[in-house]
């Protein structure tokens, strides 16, 4: 049996770059070989992409890790380094992306082909060939390659649905969901059968057709936690018509009219915004009742209905698909969500400590990362992209005296003036 999966925790990693080579030409005709180290392949993209054919979460459940290629490494006689492959990671349409640790809404995804790059791909390092200048005739360091972006996500699914069934449990959403759809929910008759929502396709002819969505019964206090219907209230969010379903043969005695009043409040608790949606009233289980006249109301299409002997099931669902028809032709489509953040420019210095600085910034932290620390030449050649961001005058500045330690990254130098 399959199972619904509406929140899943996903950890992306963008690949490595490649390495760049140092590699010096052996031509014999070639008196003096100049530098021809390629440089390093990229590494591969992470996107999260919306597609209709997935129904759930559930991929992300058991194997939450998704990881792009790495970049090839460069090679001599100026070959580059392939590089690698992206990783395409297939999501449901109406799913909601957030940082796992911060809760903020990064993306979202709410249409067919709608993507996001969650996690980008390392730069690859540039070969020695890259360097040659006219002051360094025969470099002999090039560039490590980047590490690709890694972050935790939290993917969140809005179900895609016509109309939301909302009721108390055991008014009879699971069993009108399965009279009127191929849907085959649980159904018992004890409390919170329905522990995930359930989807189901009602077609009426070739033209009228759309989604019918049961969510797990709602209690009073909902919107504060309480029972299992606030963990799915946000799946009501997506329904163009809310369908609320009421017990007109309720056993504790509750009646119709206090149901709607509760189930109102617990909708306008959550989101004061879905009172304005258009809503059907409907009245279950009219067998059971001796005199239905007494459910009635103005404002809102009321309807009474068995499911269990089918009687005003073919009218309700005529009033849903007139409803759903109106709604269509009103609503726009809606579009994806992408949080954009421009790359910083620019450094800070921090003092960190009684002798201790931390210089941040992406070009600076880059410039110490890729490059090979371990030689003098490499070094030298830091020291020189450093001086060209500013950043030695930041530090002289921030009041940096000659043996303070400096931290870039997870790099620490000793500082000279």
């Amino acid at each position: 049996m399959s199972q619904f999966v509406d929140e899943a925790q996903l950890n992306v990693r963008g690949g490595d770059g490649g390495a760049g080579c140092v590699s010096f030409r052996r031509e014999g005709p070639v008196a003096k070989g100049g530098p021809n180290g390629g440089d390093g392949g990229r590494g591969g993209d992470v996107w999260l992409v919306a597609d209709h054919n997935v129904a759930s979460l559930l991929a992300f459940r058991d194997h939450p890790h998704r990881r792009a290629g790495n970049g090839v490494h460069g090679k001599g006689k100026d070959m580059h380094g392939r590089g690698g492959d992206d990783e395409i990671v297939t999501v449901p349409e109406g799913t909601v992306v957030r940082d796992l640790y911060t809760g903020e809404v990064l993306a979202e995804l709410w249409n067919h082909g709608d993507r996001w790059r969650s996690a980008a791909g390392g730069r690859g390092g540039r070969g020695n060939a890259r360097f040659l200048t006219n002051q360094r005739r025969a470099p002999t360091f090039a560039e490590q390659g980047e590490h690709g972006e890694e972050r935790w996500l939290k993917l969140e699914l809005q179900l895609m649905a016509d109309v939301a069934l909302v009721g108390f449990p055991n008014v009879g959403k699971s069993t009108l969901i399965s009279v009127i759809s191929a849907a085959k929910p649980k159904i018992a008759d004890y409390p919170f059968t329905t522990l995930e929502p359930n989807l189901g396709v009602v077609r009426l002819d070739e033209d009228t057709e759309f989604v019918v969505a049961d969510i797990p019964g709602l209690i009073e206090g909902a919107s504060d936690g309480k029972g299992l219907g606030h963990r799915f209230l946000r799946h009501v969010e997506r329904a163009r018509i809310l369908c609320l379903l009421v017990d007109l043969a309720a056993l504790d005695g509750t009646t119709s009219a206090e149901q709607e009043r509760v189930l109102l409040e617990e909708l306008a608790s959550y989101r004061p915004e879905l009172l304005a949606r258009p809503r059907l009233v409907v009245g279950t289980k009219a067998d059971l009742v001796v005199d239905v006249d007494q459910f009635g109301g103005d404002g809102d299409t009321r309807l009474v209905i068995s499911a269990v002997t089918g009687d005003g099931v073919r009218r309700l669902v005529g009033a849903m698909a007139a409803a759903v028809h109106e709604a269509r032709a009103q609503t726009a489509k809606r579009e994806g969500v992408v949080l954009l953040r421009p790359a910083a420019r620019g450094s800070l210095v921090e003092r960190v400590g009684d002798h201790e600085f931390r210089v941040s910034g992406r070009d600076v932290e880059r410039t110490v990362a890729l490059n090979d620390v371990s030689t003098q030449e490499a070094t030298a050649y830091i020291s020189h992209r450093l001086d060209r961001l500013g950043v030695h005058k930041q530090l002289a500045r921030a009041g940096a005296t000659d043996g303070d330690v400096v931290w870039i990254g997870d790099f620490s130098f000793e500082y000279r003036e």
